[in-house]
């Protein structure tokens, strides 16, 4: 099982990288294979129409976490990673006013989204909750083209097709294809002891096997995770200087300012928790305004781990050069989630969302702060098991109440696991793989109504006062 360092940390844009990030993908994706399949089998001259149908839960929270915003955007050519030095706002702005999209060949496909983007309030798709039916008519209303794409977490997508095969989602690949094809953590242990090994090293190992023979030089995959660390740094740092209220109509105020403030005004009563939160509410706020992110391992968890960094750095005096094994460590466990349970608010709640963010980050901290492989899955599995049966139920679909706050205590929770676990040997009752099972256990059995949809929870709660 491999899932790359690069894959889990993606940049893009907020809230949501279920709900924004992988429905922009999924347009993109569409408008590709539209322009393919159209320029064989249609006559230019034929008036075609487009139509985008949302299910489950990004029919109930898709306007909350501006996935009309992301199809607009993603049919129209642009990519997450493309918009961090773009105006969003002013893209949808003038974008939406469109009655038709142009591909690449300049075939014009009439779309209009007031009418042609349905949100369908009704049962979710059998194969995952995060489904989207790009379809294509011509005049008389004949279906020329369909494909239905899953958002299945973190920016990732797949299809109809790919989510019937255990495999295809996450592109995983025959065994003996990486020198370290660990595929649970027990497996991970195992060979970081046989080969003596951080587990930094065994994914850095595995990442170095992914570019070869490819253009990847391993100074540029270096980069690239280099770079990862500066979006979230400077997403971190322009949160702290911003203030005001968020967009979306409950009046939330941005709080990353002023605790950041008074932290600094104070020192002598601040305590750890408060600079997590202040990093973690930064970058969350960003992400609720629509601003870039990166995946960590989604958007709606993306300020945990760049909160523990920031902080390892500026108050530990970390060494920035350990940063890279921070982010090593962190995808492996968060691969070891993806594979064996989820990673998507949708699926499982939030404890796949926070729980995930909460287990990456402990374990990187514990990595680069000299734990062994044992204490580094030890820490991973005490910020998860914490965070078990945590639903995802956001306030009037918006990732404003709880999700902001939870990335708080999801860093302050990573951050006491580490510590816990650096003050062990490694052993312990409940594995790391255990939890995983758990968490996907609890996820199956969890009610809809907590999974994304804001139908019950805080969300219900607020509608009822």
């Amino acid at each position: 099982m491999f899932i790359s360092v690069l894959d889990l940390f993606k940049p893009g844009i907020g809230p949501s990288s279920s709900h924004t990030v992988g429905p922009m993908v999924a347009a993109n994706l569409f408008r590709s294979l539209a322009e393919q399949l159209l320029g064989e089998k249609v006559e230019r001259n034929t008036r075609l129409r487009l139509r985008v149908t949302l299910r489950g839960s990004l029919a109930h929270t898709g306007k909350g976490h501006g996935t009309d915003r992301a199809l607009i955007l993603g049919l129209n050519g642009y990519r997450p990673d493309e918009l961090a030095q773009q105006d969003p706002d002013a893209l949808v702005a003038t974008l939406g006013k469109r009655t038709a999209i142009h591909l690449d060949d300049n075939r014009p496909l009439q779309f209009c989204p007031d009418q042609d983007l349905v949100f369908d309030y009704g049962p979710a798709l059998a194969e995952h909750p995060n489904g989207m039916i790009f379809s294509v008519q011509d005049e008389t209303g004949t279906v020329l083209m369909n494909e239905t794409y899953f958002s299945i977490g973190g920016g990732f997508v797949t299809t109809k097709e790919e989510i019937r095969s255990v495999e295809a989602p996450l592109k995983l690949v025959q065994p003996n294809a990486f020198p370290y094809p660990f595929d649970t953590a027990q497996g991970m242990l195992d060979m970081a002891e046989d080969a003596g090994l951080s587990v930094a090293d065994l994914k850095w190992a595995n990442e170095l096997k992914a570019i070869e023979g490819t253009s990847v030089t391993q100074r540029q995959l270096e980069q690239q995770i280099d770079r990862i660390w500066g979006a979230m740094e400077t997403c971190i740092e322009r949160g702290l200087k911003t203030e005001g209220r968020l967009p979306g109509g409950l009046g939330v105020e941005r709080r990353a300012h002023a605790l950041y403030r008074s932290c600094l005004e104070q020192p002598e009563q601040t305590q750890t928790a408060d600079w997590l939160c202040a990093y973690a509410f930064a970058v969350n706020e960003e992400n609720a305004d629509g601003h870039p992110v990166v995946t960590a391992p989604t958007n709606g968890a993306a300020g945990v781990i760049p909160a523990v960094i920031y902080f390892f750095l500026k108050h530990e005096k970390g060494n920035p050069e350990l940063i890279r094994a921070f982010l090593l460590t962190a995808s492996a466990i968060g691969g070891l989630i993806k594979h064996k349970s989820s990673i998507s608010g949708a699926e499982v709640g939030c404890q796949g969302e926070v729980g995930s963010a909460a287990a990456m980050a402990a374990a990187g901290l514990c990595e680069v702060k000299g734990g062994t492989p044992g204490q580094v899955e030890n820490a991973a599995e005490i910020a998860l098991e914490h965070h078990l049966g945590m639903t995802c139920d956001p306030v009037n679909g918006l990732v404003r109440v709880p999700c902001i706050e939870r990335n708080g205590f999801g860093a302050v929770k990573a951050y006491t696991a580490a510590s816990l676990a650096l003050r062990g040997t490694g052993a312990h009752v409940m594995s790391l793989d255990k939890c995983i099972h758990a968490m996907k256990q609890t996820g199956m059995e969890m009610s809809d109504k907590f999974k994304e949809t804001a139908l019950g929870g805080l969300a219900q709660s607020w509608t009822e006062c």
